[in-house]
């Protein structure tokens, strides 16, 4: 190996850790939690070396507001924590959507509900990521598989959070979190880093919830000079409360139009053979990596099997998963858990294709001849 390789032993928490550096993020506020608390650990140590700063709170709740708080104030921010946590935060995560701050939060997802099996692994937060705050509001959820995926998908958490003015989740497995793989990192330079859009304008001319410049609306940090009034009610284009319809329901339109508008930079997710498969698996973050050896065995043994990964799980790629299910006669979606992104394939398959689950939440993995199993029934 080369002096300047940058391939290295790497625990998924780890790469989070590393990836939520190489994107900008300067604040992390937390309290530990397994299987999180790596990510803590190595930004405690790695933050102020870079200028940062690491918080430790007293509990979720205040961790949330304290990122929330970073991020008004122009940094880049981010909390870590596991269900419990996850479910202390929701509250705050629409107040995020609704103010339009943008921030990052990475649930590393164990068996519940309540304390459960805190150090094994499962899949059960995938409905709490999408409907777990109150009201209507737009989020965005990512779900690595590998250790090189937990760096990628939260530089580009940052990323989409920063664009679109919007909290975004990273939701990890306590199996992908504790993973140890050998990465190599890409350089500093070699991948995007995005910037939120600031003012154009005076600070008496600005308007922080207005449209003028498209459905996502420059941001201001306080401090800068820029005064305005931030609430989690609806609110006019200048930011205080309002009850009237002719500016909440432009509001909402804006705010739901600023994620559904960009589905094409947002969305992502892998294929692998399925260009004629007959029956699909679709799965997310580790439970993808069996997946996808199940396929390869099947293929073996002369079954047309293929995968679809999704990294993005919210929003769901519905549009694509109908397409799916128009071509293959079986979709097969193995998670850990009784059942969440089913749900979804479901709904988009509209009958066309059958939807086998493979579940289980007991905080063991669904082995490949699990699935293996369901793909030779068809």
């Amino acid at each position: 190996m080369s002096k300047d390789s940058r391939a290295r032993l790497m625990m998924g928490n780890e790469a989070c850790a590393e990836g939520a550096l190489a994107a900008g993020c300067r604040f992390y506020a937390g309290y530990p939690i397994t299987p999180s608390s790596e990510i803590a650990e190595v930004l405690a140590e790695r933050l102020p070396r870079v200028g940062g700063r690491f918080i430790q709170m007293e509990d979720e709740i205040a961790s949330i507001a304290a990122i929330i708080g970073a991020s008004i104030g122009g940094l880049k921010a981010m909390t870590a924590t596991s269900g419990p946590g996850f479910s202390l935060m929701q509250e705050n995560i629409g107040f995020a959507a609704m103010a339009e701050i943008p921030c990052v939060v990475v649930d590393v997802q164990r068996v519940g509900p309540s304390t459960g099996l805190p150090t094994q692994p499962a899949q059960g937060d995938v409905m709490q990521a999408r409907w777990g705050s109150h009201g209507d509001h737009p989020i965005i959820a990512l779900a690595p598989s590998t250790v090189r995926e937990c760096f990628d998908l939260t530089v580009r958490a940052f990323n989409l959070s920063e664009r679109y003015r919007t909290p975004v989740i990273v939701l990890m497995d306590a199996d992908v979190a504790h993973l140890r793989e050998k990465v190599e990192l890409p350089a500093p330079g070699t991948f995007e880093v995005v910037e939120r859009l600031h003012p154009g304008v005076p600070p008496d001319w600005y308007s922080p919830y207005s449209e003028s410049e498209g459905p996502v609306p420059p941001l201001a940090s306080f401090g800068e000079g820029y005064r305005f009034h931030i609430t989690g009610l609806f609110h006019d284009i200048k930011g205080f409360p309002t009850a009237r319809l002719d500016e909440i329901d432009p509001a909402i339109e804006r705010m739901f139009n600023k994620i559904e508008l960009h589905l094409g930079d947002i969305q992502q997710w892998e294929e692998f053979a399925l260009d004629d498969a007959d029956v699909a698996v679709v799965s997310y973050g580790s439970t993808a990596r069996a997946g996808l050896r199940a396929v390869k065995e099947a293929r073996a043994q002369g079954i047309a099997a293929g995968l679809l990964k999704l990294l993005t799980l919210w929003p769901f790629p519905a549009s694509y998963v109908a397409h799916l299910a128009e071509r293959c006669r079986t979709l097969v979606v193995p998670e850990m858990n009784l059942g969440q992104i089913a749900l979804e394939v479901e709904r988009a398959a509209c009958g066309n294709a059958r939807v086998r689950r493979v579940n289980r939440a007991d905080g063991e993995v669904i082995a490949p001849g699990q699935i293996l199993a369901a793909l030779r029934e068809e």
